[in-house]
């Protein structure tokens, strides 16, 4: 172990700024490559556990840290390959964005053979010193265009995977699937042709209509399947699963919420009637953002037995409780208006939920669902600050009433 190296292993867990004042001016250790490394070490242990469990591995620049994929998203897209390809289909596949190779690493092994392509020699070199310690034993590693190599692979494709850049020419993020780069819309007949199936990796920023639309209009069909993943509570990433087979039915689109999967077709959503109510029962529901970013409202409702709360609140409520909703539950306490005495009452209970050992100012978690004011000026409004056991949803009923409903989040969802 060289010097740099025992020092990155002994102050890893440390602030990098406190690090950074340490190590400052020192002419024993590489201290643009130490800090590189703990930072990347301290950020992969939070992103990708595996990878950070991992001694020896070296991390490049901060932004390929920043671009690849969480493990929960990694793995489930390993999941999802070996739903869509049995054994004995997976002969080869090529990723041709690979950067740091997260996603590589969780869907490589699956295949006899692996193409590795990636145009940053950098980031190339420490991929082939990681992907042999992360197990990775069947990759070729290619450093160049990545459109430009598929063109040039000589073998068909069982897997084609794409990670297109989603940054314009002057940082700014894109929203388009046709501004993303490489444009996926105007190389769509070559992924196709080149490849069985083709898995392309879209910021949670994108319109998923938008962009099945504008692939759809290029070849009829070629969409098969719309993942949304989600994790930590917010949407991490869109997954669009590409094929040739003619098939001109709608994409399935699956929502992955915490180790759930909710899957539906827009059809369905169209054509379902949701239970609308005014009156809030046992139990209360809110969808995860992954089911929230793909539409599915008046489906979630039918499947679990739940009624809406209104059209436009997404919340929903059951007398009884219900096992497996990809978002959080809640026991209601009590609902409240907005009279004097109404929130009095409701400041009681928030003093009363803090066993008496809170004499300062009332806490809860305040969110705002179809309501015409913020989280702040509710907040101030009613003198509570952010903290406690009780979860308060100011939201707009059926009836159009505005209410706060008070509850007590259910563990483990």
């Amino acid at each position: 172990m060289t010097e740099n190296d025992d020092f990155i292993v002994k102050n890893r867990h440390r602030r990098i700024e406190d690090v950074a004042l340490q190590i400052a001016g020192r002419k024993d250790l590489d201290s643009s490559y130490v800090l590189r490394q703990i930072e990347g070490w301290q950020r992969m242990a939070h992103k990708v556990p595996k990878w950070a469990e991992t001694e020896g591995i070296i991390y490049p620049p901060r932004l390929a840290l920043e671009q690849c994929s969480g493990q929960a998203a990694a793995d489930y897209k390993a999941e999802t390959v070996k739903r869509l390809l049995k054994d004995g289909e997976r002969h080869r596949m090529a990723d041709i964005t690979a950067g740091m190779g997260v996603d590589f690493c969780a869907i490589a092994p699956l295949f006899e053979g692996a193409v590795y392509v990636e145009r940053k020699a950098e980031i190339v070199e420490t991929a082939r010193h990681n992907l042999p310690l992360m197990g990775v034993d069947n990759a070729e590693f290619i450093e160049g265009d990545g459109l430009e190599t598929l063109k040039d692979l000589k073998e068909h494709l069982d897997l084609l995977f794409i990670d297109p850049a989603r940054r314009d020419a002057h940082g700014g993020k894109t929203v388009l699937i046709e501004d993303c780069e490489p444009d996926i819309a105007a190389h769509l007949d070559l992924l196709l042709e080149r490849s069985r199936l083709t898995m392309v990796k879209l910021s949670p920023m994108l319109d998923i209509h938008r962009a099945v639309a504008t692939l759809e209009r290029k070849r009829k069909g070629c969409v098969k399947e719309v993942h949304v993943t989600a994790t930590g509570g917010e949407c991490k990433e869109l997954l669009l699963v590409l094929g040739q087979d003619g098939n001109s039915g709608e994409p399935r689109i699956f929502c992955r919420e915490e180790g759930l999967t909710f899957a539906f077709n827009m059809s369905e959503e169209a054509a379902e009637n949701c239970a609308f109510t005014a009156e809030t029962e046992a139990f209360l529901y809110e969808p995860g953002p992954g089911v929230m970013k793909a539409g599915a409202f008046k489906t979630v409702a039918r499947r679990y037995g739940l009624r809406k709360l209104h059209a436009n609140s997404h919340l929903y409520t059951s007398q009884t409780a219900v096992e497996g909703f990809p978002g959080r539950a809640f026991q209601i306490i009590e609902r409240y208006g907005f009279s004097k005495n109404d929130l009095k009452r409701l400041s009681q209970l928030l003093k009363s939920e803090a066993g008496g050992q809170d004499k300062g100012q009332p806490a809860a978690h305040l969110a705002v669902r179809n309501f015409p004011a913020s989280v702040a000026e509710l907040r101030s409004r009613l003198k509570i600050r952010e903290g406690g056991q009780v979860y308060l949803f100011a939201t707009t009923l059926a009836d159009g009433a505005k209410n706060i409903i008070a509850c007590r989040k259910i563990t483990g969802n």
